[in-house]
This record gives structure tokens, sequence and C-alpha cells, in this order.
């Protein structure tokens, strides 16, 4: 029998606690797995019980909710930034990603930046479903909630990734900071930074319009 260590980042405890029970029935259900599970409710805690982790027992499994508030830094914009930091400390670990939003642009952009094993969408999610998230990743095969799946078969794709410094350019604009001081916090020239925005306005197919438009489609996406 394998033990496995999992770790619920969510800062909703009643769907945290909806998730443990998912696990327990998988535990119940099967002879092959017991799960040891730790719960954060931000990213903070969460960073910390991760890194910690790697010293002794790492986790196996992260079930990880897109949707939180940054980290006391500010250099954690989401729980996006969150999976790829800790896809980059331990390649191995295994990512279910949960999120309220559902549009294509940024379901593609988490599934390239972060590329989990399992995306649920929070509105499919039903006992059922986590079981079979749960168990078709542990068996080594992805999981994508049937959201997701609709969403590919659209065939709507873009080249074009918003990365944590795009988001962080987002981040820094949607709280007011001017393009003047943007150097001084994120470490790239003006023009650069003055570069990366016309990208994202282009991506978001506000080219022609100011910054309170792309912060606004922005937000929309659900990239704020």
């Amino acid at each position: 029998m394998n033990q496995l260590n999992v770790l619920i980042v969510d800062d909703h405890p009643l769907i945290a606690d909806a998730y443990k029970m998912a696990f327990y029935k998988v535990e119940q259900a099967s002879s092959n797995y017991t799960f040891n599970i730790d719960y954060a409710q931000d990213i903070d805690i969460a960073y910390q019980k991760f890194t910690d982790s790697l010293q002794s027992n790492k986790f196996d499994l992260v079930f990880l909710d897109i949707n939180l508030p940054s980290s006391s830094d500010g250099k954690l914009i989401s729980g996006e930034d969150f999976g790829i930091e800790i896809k980059d400390l331990d390649p191995t670990v295994k990512i279910i990603v949960s999120t309220m939003y559902n549009n294509n642009f940024r379901i593609q952009n988490i599934i390239k930046t972060v590329n989990p094993e399992g995306f649920l969408i929070k509105s499919d999610v039903d006992p059922k479903t986590l079981v079979a998230a749960i168990e078709t990743v542990l068996s080594g095969s992805p999981y994508y909630d049937k959201t997701v799946l609709k969403l590919f078969r659209l065939q709507i794709s873009s080249d074009i990734v918003v990365d944590s410094v795009d988001r962080q350019i987002l981040h820094e604009l949607s709280k007011g900071t001017k393009m003047i001081e943007l150097p001084k916090i994120i470490p790239l020239s003006a023009s650069a930074i003055e570069y990366r925005k016309r990208r994202l306005k282009e991506a978001f197919n506000v080219e022609d319009k100011d910054d309170r438009a792309l912060i606004n489609e922005a937000k929309d996406k659900g990239f704020i």
C-alpha cells in the first residue's frame, strides 16, 4: 500500500473539506493508497509547508485553487504562480487545479504555465468528479473535466502566454501603480515593460484602448 502526502490549497475551508472527503472515499475504495492530508488556506502558508516538505516527506499531490489572493510579498500573484513555483521546486509533484474561471484563454494559459495533471472547473465539481479526478491522476493519466474538454473542442487557441511577469504588471496597474514607477518594482527596463503591455493589449484585443480597458479585460479573463 502506498502512503501519499497531499496538500490542499484553498481559501474556502468547506471546499477543502469536500476535497478531503473525496480522498477518504478513494482510500476506502482502494487497497492501493492511504493519504496523509495537509491543508493551507493561503499562498504564504502553502509555500512554507511545501518548501519544508522538500527536506523530509515531499508532497506527492497538490490540490490547488487558482483563485487565491497574492502572497504577502507580492511575488506570487495567484495560485497559478504558486503552481509554477512548486513545479520548479519539485517537477515530480502532481497538481490538480481547480478554478471558477471557465474561459478558454485563461484555461489554456494555466495549462501552458502550470501544466497540471488534473483540471477542474468548480461549477462542475461534485463528489463523483472529485473521486474520478484523483483516481485518474494517481493512475498516471491526465484528468480534464467536461467544461475543459468542451473548450478544447472549440479549438480556440492563442500562442501568447501570460507569464508571471505579465501578471505582475497587470496586478500593479490594477492597483494604480504608474508606468514610470514599474521599473522600481519589476526587474525590467521601462521599454521592456511597455513592450509587454502592448503585447498584452494585443492578446486581449484592446490595442487601441487605454490601460483601464486592459485592466478590465484582464479581470474579466481572471488574470487579476
